[in-house]
């Protein structure tokens, strides 16, 4: 990819993501997923990983998603839709902030069926494109990272990483860790090999992801 190309990606993103971004739905269950339509990627991560913040940053919104100091906030699979044809190159878009997995403080009923939801969501959702996994950059991958990132090879969805709070981070500490998980990520057939690394408070990373997703979105149209 030249120069060019990557400055076309990081312009288009810009647009992209500058535009008019609003709540469209919350499902609870599979049974009340929205119509399927263009694409979607979803985000996905540990409770209190930083989904809504991210959204929100991507966005430039202080609060299209709700954000919550509180885990396990978020309790259907919210869905955001964005401006409609950015350029004639580029599909409509969706986001979809899911429900976040691993918080152990809920009722065992409760994250049975928050983890249902996820996992019934990513094996039937053809207009899904990616899934963007949620990795705080201070803690790395945990067991419950593991489980979904499983679920996600079984059902051959894409997904990439992305690291979270990387201001928070020492940058000897962040190498370490993008070394171990690069290691981990050998072992998963459908994840995408390049990490992505961003802070919501700093906006540091956030046209390098808005890029991937455009140029995701061209590759699959």
């Amino acid at each position: 990819m030249t120069p060019d190309d990557d400055a076309d990606l990081i312009e288009t993103g810009r647009k992209l993501f500058a535009g008019d971004w609003r709540f469209m739905w919350a499902a609870p269950s599979v049974e009340a997923l929205p119509p399927m339509q263009g694409f979607e990627v979803a985000f996905a991560g540990r409770s209190n990983v930083g989904k809504s913040s991210l959204i929100n940053a991507l966005t430039n919104r202080n609060s299209l998603a709700r954000t919550s100091h509180t885990p396990g906030r978020t309790q259907e699979l919210i869905f955001f839709e964005g401006p409609k044809g950015v350029d004639s190159r580029t599909p409509d878009l969706r986001l979809v902030d899911m429900p976040g997995y691993g918080y152990a403080s809920a009722s065992k009923a409760k994250v049975a069926s928050w983890t249902t939801l996820i996992h019934q969501f990513l094996l039937g959702r053809a207009s899904l494109a990616r899934v963007y996994v949620l990795i705080d950059s201070r803690h790395g991958f945990k067991d419950t990272d593991e489980d979904v990132l499983k679920t996600l090879d079984r059902a051959a969805v894409s997904y990439q990483i992305v690291l979270t709070k990387i201001d928070q981070v020492k940058k000897s500490q962040l190498n370490e860790t993008m070394t171990a998980m690069a290691e981990k990520l050998r072992q998963h057939p459908a994840a995408y090999p390049q990490m992505l690394m961003t802070s919501s408070r700093t906006g540091e990373g956030m046209a390098e992801l808005r890029a991937a997703m455009v140029k995701l979105l061209r590759e699959r149209a």
